[in-house]
């Protein structure tokens, strides 16, 4: 069975709420979801799922140190994602506090790792964002991130 790794840092309990309404959509699709926090997950574990979300709160246009430093200590690895599902979602206190940048930020890490990172045409074209408490509309954003994910991992592993 395929299984996607979400892992997020959460200081007031937003970005996890996320986290756990993303594990719902990948479970739908018949896809095992792991939710883990950050403090909590070790590099070498990335190179164990065949997707990893990772959410943060935007804290001046970017990640939390902890989720960028999980992806600085997945260096050791580098070449050993290659093909994998890669998602991010964020929390922040305001609609232009840098959300998109910090989605983004975590992008790059995947890419530059060789992951596959699909967007979609609505919601949050990049991954999903909340502003303060998750909405009703946002944790249906994060239920779809968590089915795209797990929709493309069973495409490219040869599935429906």
């Amino acid at each position: 069975m395929a299984r996607v790794l979400i892992v997020y840092y959460s200081r007031t309990g937003n970005t996890e709420k996320m986290a756990r309404e993303i594990a719902k959509g990948v479970v739908a699709e018949d896809v095992e979801a792991v939710v883990k926090k950050v403090e909590e997950t070790d590099a070498k574990e990335l190179i164990e799922y065949d997707g990893i979300i990772a959410g943060s709160p935007t804290y001046f246009g970017a990640p939390a140190w902890e989720i960028k430093k999980l992806f600085d200590d997945s260096v050791r690895f580098y070449g050993k994602m290659i093909g994998k599902v890669g998602a991010a979602f964020t929390s922040s206190a305001n609609i232009a506090g840098g959300n998109e940048t910090t989605i983004l930020s975590m992008i790059q890490m995947m890419l530059i790792h060789g992951m596959i990172v699909q967007g979609t045409t609505e919601g949050g074209h990049y991954g999903p964002v909340a502003i303060d408490s998750p909405d009703e509309k946002t944790l249906k954003e994060c239920r779809d991130a968590g089915k795209r994910v797990a929709i493309l991992i069973k495409k490219l592993k040869g599935g429906k």
